[in-house]
């Protein structure tokens, strides 16, 4: 059955071209794993989206996937938006994973501190926040490894060792093994909020309710007043769904990254 959807896939993609057989959730796993092959997971030669496309195939029902949803945070932390974040996740009662600036974390250690003592995790978000794909392989492992010892020295989180986001969701197959040697999880998302650009308040609010999925990982941003403001009817609406918030360690502990990488879409 599967090497009948690969001859049927492959001359759809003779006819038609390869971008419309791949589903998105392909394009972009929410995850990378230390074990995960890359170049099938992302390339865009003819065999890579091959297996995209039968691999998810044979996923087969994705209806029971788990109603999880990890908020994650990238940036700073920042000396006004990000205690005032904190103050609302812990009204909230919600976990949170933020995805650190090392250097950052070293200019406000106390609020860096708070939100591992809140609960919250604290995960690498590298150094000085460059553009790894611009970066040679000897700066993306300079860049992830000091981002995690500033961090350590401040929390002793262990998830500041295991995962990592790349600044600007910005990589390619080269960095991507070079954070898998490393042993780190690259973590993306399921959704991204938008809230880097300029979004009201409403604008976040219908996105996150909209685009949904089962589980979810969803990327926000700490030094946005607008999500701030957005989390207290996002979360009363996820948890009205049905939805548990966890953190990203939380997520990967219940749900098999694969699962995270095929989710079901559920608008709530």
């Amino acid at each position: 059955m599967k090497i009948v959807a690969a001859v049927v896939l492959a001359f759809a993609a003779v006819a038609g071209g390869w971008r419309v057989l791949v589903h998105k959730s392909n394009l972009v796993p929410a995850l990378v794993t230390p074990d995960m092959n890359v170049h099938l997971e992302f390339s865009d030669d003819p065999i890579a989206r091959v297996y995209r496309v039968t691999h998810e195939t044979a996923a087969g029902d994705r209806s029971n996937r788990p109603r999880l949803i990890a908020l994650t945070f990238d940036d700073g932390p920042y000396p006004i938006y990000t205690p005032i974040l904190l103050d609302e996740l812990k009204d909230l009662h919600v976990p949170a994973t933020f995805f650190l600036i090392g250097r950052d974390a070293i200019e406000w250690p106390e609020i860096t501190k708070r939100i591992e003592a809140d609960g919250d995790e604290v995960a690498d978000h590298t150094y000085t926040h460059p553009d790894l794909d611009e970066e040679s392989n000897a700066q993306v492992r300079d860049e992830v490894l000091e981002g995690r010892d500033a961090l350590w020295k401040l929390t002793h989180d262990p998830a500041v060792r295991e995962y990592m986001r790349p600044p600007h969701g910005r990589y390619t197959e080269r960095t991507l093994r070079v954070v898998q040697g490393l042993g780190y999880t690259v973590v993306l998302w399921t959704d991204d909020s938008g809230d880097w650009r300029t979004l009201t308040v409403p604008q976040i609010e219908r996105h996150l309710l909209v685009h949904a999925t089962a589980p979810e990982i969803v990327l926000l941003h700490s030094g946005k007043l607008a999500t701030i403001e957005a989390l207290p009817e996002v979360v009363d609406r996820f948890r009205h769904a049905g939805y548990t918030f966890v953190t990203v360690g939380q997520l990967l502990d219940e749900v098999p990254a694969h699962d995270i990488n095929h989710p079901l879409r559920r608008p709530v």
